[in-house]
């Protein structure tokens, strides 16, 4: 999948936990001496940006005195010294202290871009840093992370045995990750549980559709599981069938969807609202404000809709909601989102023969509803606040905020 450069993506940082080695970020492994470093790697382009001064000499430093003392020799090779580059690059995001913005070198940028597709192996969920603890932010609906019964806003406190107190996404990522049919040990505490537990994941193959579509008597669902790239084709099919069915009451299901390309958003709800009207805006450092707005299509002027939310629907979730919300085209049913209001943009990294080496993944903005509202870490409260459904519940196939939404619609 190319990724052109001004691409934006609102998507939850290492979003769904898929296979590969552990990346080690870092790795105190080099050279002994630095024209050796310049030969191997072809280092170009040393020299700093024009009008700043900064002095590397401590970095090359560092890596002529790990070339020259490091203990264990023998296990420097090619493969460690990469790891060296790509931890360097890693440690210059980290005084930025965003867990949005990061680079991803070649494997780990293929997996992301599968991610956003889709298509993958793994476990199936989504995880973010939220209020300093390593949170799930989704389990995708019939995922090995659902199937074990992992929920949205659980609390991941152990990886195979490893405390997650210090860990940052990355980290964790590379310890969840894994080949098709091996597992992975997860200790979870549940908000309102009186003690975390203990599961047993085994990791499996992905696919997760865009779209599923139901129906609720007079009232037809469509499910919009992740904005991927087919995710805005796939929702005007879904709404072909809405037209079909010759209903005028429309649910549109976020909860547990992480976001995804932001033209999706852009496009789904452009459906819903006349030409120009704001879907959101994007504040930049420099005080520029751009306002992006819908294409207009605004095919179903008379719908009655009402929106699912938790805390499992982030990012370009997010975006559309508060749209729709603004414009009063609908109401909000279930709980609080999960609060992501900025915007990155994935930008290819190439080496002095500009080959492809990498992709950062770079937040450039902050994104605010229709109204102005500023959702970072404070999401969007819905309309009609309703429990998540409980365990029995679901074992029953009883889905209470859906049971409202159906409710409002009805009356």
């Amino acid at each position: 999948m190319e990724m052109s450069g001004r691409k934006k993506i609102y998507f939850i940082l290492s979003a769904l936990i898929i296979i590969g080695a552990s990346f080690a970020l870092g790795g105190a492994f080099g050279y002994n001496q630095r024209s050796e470093i310049e030969r191997v790697f072809g280092v170009a382009n040393k020299s700093t940006p024009a009008g700043e001064e900064i002095d590397f000499s401590p970095f090359w430093n560092v890596w002529r005195v790990v070339g020259e003392k490091y203990g264990l020799p023998e296990e420097i090779n090619q493969e460690m010294r990469q790891k060296m580059v790509w931890g360097a690059i890693s440690g210059l995001l980290s005084p930025l202290d965003d867990p949005y913005t990061v680079f991803f070198p070649p494997a780990e940028k293929e997996l992301f871009e599968s991610e956003v597709r889709g298509n993958f192996e793994g476990v199936g969920m989504e995880i973010a840093i939220k209020d300093g603890i390593l949170t799930v932010v989704s389990p995708l609906k019939g995922t090995p992370a659902s199937n074990a019964g992992i929920r949205a806003g659980d609390k991941i406190l152990k990886i195979d045995g490893k405390e997650t107190d210090k860990m940052n996404v990355e980290e964790a990522v590379g310890y969840i990750r894994g080949p098709k049919g091996s597992s992975v040990k997860l200790t979870v505490f549940s908000p309102g549980a009186d003690k975390s537990r203990e599961l047993s994941v085994i990791r499996d193959t992905i696919q997760v559709p865009a779209i599923e579509t139901s129906r609720a008597g007079d009232v037809f669902i469509i499910k919009l599981n992740i904005f991927s790239e087919r995710a805005p084709f796939e929702f005007q099919k879904a709404l072909r069938e809405f037209t079909l069915s010759k209903t005028d009451k429309l649910i549109i299901d976020l909860r547990g969807n992480p976001g995804g390309y932001l033209d999706g958003a852009v496009d789904i709800a452009s459906w819903f609202l006349e030409i120009g009207k704001p879907v959101l805006r994007e504040k930049y450092k420099d005080g520029k404000e751009d306002i992006l707005r819908s294409r207009g299509y605004n095919a179903f002027p008379n719908t009655r809709i009402a929106v699912l939310i938790n805390e499992g629907s982030a990012s370009a979730s997010e975006i559309l909601a508060g749209a729709l919300r603004d414009h009063g085209k609908a109401k909000l049913v279930g709980k609080k989102t999960f609060g992501k209001g900025s915007v990155q943009e994935p930008v290819l990294i190439t080496d002095s023969t500009s080959s492809v080496v990498g992709m950062l993944k770079i937040t450039i903005a902050r994104w605010l509803t229709p109204s102005g509202e500023d959702i970072t870490k404070q999401g969007i409260r819905p309309d009609y606040e309703v429990d998540n459904p409980t365990s029995e519940e679901v074992d029953a196939k009883k889905d209470p905020q859906l049971s409202k939404a159906l409710e409002i619609l009805r009356n």
